[in-house]
């Protein structure tokens, strides 16, 4: 499972010119979905992404997690993140879940991170959506369940 966390003031995503999901300050997460994840990569990651200190404290530094700052989470499959571009110029994505299994694992992410007190958002799965952001600092943070279960890359 991978993630591209980017910390905002605002965010949205809007698919064919109505808005499917918006928060104020928190966290944009794009989410890609690798086949043979488990619902351990799953709270691994939520939890990971939950508690990562990224916000200011009252001192300027990053040091409160969205959890202590009262954020929000707005969490957008994106196959496309798994992408393997490593030959010729048309990126595979044979790495990625097949759909209806994404699906459901990214609708089970949202869950879980809304039973830690995190309200969540959502793009449309398989949409084409745009999503709008105004990236906060910029933080923007890229993390991937497998580097923490090297056994299983």
């Amino acid at each position: 499972m991978r993630a591209v966390i980017q910390r905002v003031t605002a965010s949205r995503v809007v698919v064919q010119n109505t808005r499917v999901g918006s928060i104020g300050d928190g966290l944009l997460v794009l989410l890609g979905i690798q086949a043979g994840d488990t619902d351990d990569d799953l709270k691994f990651l939520a939890d990971k992404i939950i508690h990562l200190r990224i916000f200011e404290d009252q001192s300027g530094k990053m040091n409160r997690s969205l959890l202590d700052s009262g954020g929000q989470m707005l969490v957008v499959s994106q196959f496309t993140l798994l992408a393997d571009c490593r030959k010729g110029r048309r990126p595979n994505f044979l790495l990625a879940e097949q759909p209806d299994k994404a699906a459901a694992t990214v609708q089970q992410f949202t869950q879980y991170v809304a039973g830690q007190g995190i309200a969540v958002e959502t793009g449309k799965f398989g949409a084409d959506m745009q999503v709008h952001l105004v990236n906060d600092g910029p933080v923007t943070i890229i993390l991937d369940s497998r580097d923490y279960f090297h056994d299983r890359k």
